[in-house]
């Protein structure tokens, strides 16, 4: 099993850093297990404006990514709670 890497853009640090101590740990967790598991793990793809991106589901928080296959890298785009995170284009 090959590794993934994790990658933050600019927005997804800033929302990460914006979230509450208890929050921000539940996130940090999620996504290091969605990187170790990433293998055995099928990408819930979304749609519309935002096709080509993935998300991830955190109870009422979404983390938004992208996949870089070949390279084997996972891009966060934004972190946010399911009501509002999908408006950001």
């Amino acid at each position: 099993m090959l590794v993934w890497e994790v990658e933050f853009d600019a927005q997804a640090e800033d929302d990460l850093a914006s979230l509450n101590t208890a929050l921000r740990s539940r996130v940090i967790e999620k996504i290091t297990w969605l990187k170790v598991n990433f293998d055995v793990v099928t990408p819930l793809p979304l749609t519309a404006d935002w096709y080509g991106f993935y998300k991830l589901r955190i109870g009422d928080w979404r983390v938004i990514y992208d996949i870089d296959w070949e390279q084997r890298i996972i891009t966060i785009v934004l972190i946010g709670h399911h009501t509002k995170v999908y408006k950001h284009l």
